[in-house]
C-alpha cells in the first residue's frame, strides 16, 4: 500500500467512454482517487453517488475525482447511465494500478479467501505525492471526511 508522502505511481487506465485518462494529465492538481469492488453493488454505487453529488465541491477545490475497479469500459458506461453518476470510471483489468496502490489483495467472505479490490482511497497533492491514505474504507461518511482532509490540507497551504 502507497503511504503518505510516497511518490504517486503513475498510471494510463480507459475511462467509461474507453479514453486513454494518465495521472500526468492532472499535474498542479490534486487527485482523489478510489478503489471500489464492483460496479451496480450496493456499497460501490452509495459511494460512487456520494462522490458524484460532491463532485462540484471538489472541483471547487481544485481536486479531481476518479474511481478505478477491475470493471470493464462498458460497464463502467452502463454504471453510470443507470445512476446518474458524474464521476469519471477506469477500468482496471489487469489489476496493475489496484495492485501499485496496494488496493488489491487478500479478502475473506463465508470462511473463503480470494483476491480482490480492497476498498482503499488515495489522495494525491499537485506535485505528485500522496497526500492521505485511506484503507479499509467504510462508505457511509467517507466522502465527506476526504473533503475535511482537503479543505485542511489546503487551509494548511499545501497546494
Amino acid at each position: 500500500m502507497v503511504e503518505a508522502g510516497d511518490v504517486a505511481p503513475t498510471f494510463c487506465l480507459p475511462n467509461q467512454d474507453g479514453r486513454e485518462v494518465c495521472l500526468d494529465e492532472f499535474s498542479g492538481k490534486w487527485v482523489v482517487l478510489y478503489f471500489y469492488p464492483r460496479d451496480n453493488t450496493s456499497g460501490c454505487t452509495k459511494e460512487a453517488l456520494d462522490f458524484t453529488q460532491s463532485l462540484k465541491d471538489f472541483r471547487a477545490l481544485g481536486a479531481t475525482v476518479l474511481g478505478v475497479s477491475p470493471d470493464s469500459p462498458a460497464s463502467h458506461q452502463k454504471f453510470r447511465e443507470k445512476h446518474g453518476l458524474a464521476v469519471t470510471l477506469l477500468s482496471d483489468p489487469e489489476h496493475r494500478v489496484l495492485e501499485a496502490y496496494g488496493a488489491w489483495g487478500t479478502k475473506k467472505m463465508y470462511g473463503k479467501e480470494y483476491q480482490g479490490v480492497l476498498r482503499s482511497t488515495a489522495m494525491i497533492d499537485p506535485e505528485g505525492k500522496i497526500a492521505q491514505v485511506w484503507k479499509k474504507v467504510r462508505v457511509k461518511g467517507h466522502v465527506e471526511e476526504v473533503k475535511g482532509v482537503l479543505k485542511s490540507l489546503i487551509s494548511e497551504g499545501i497546494r
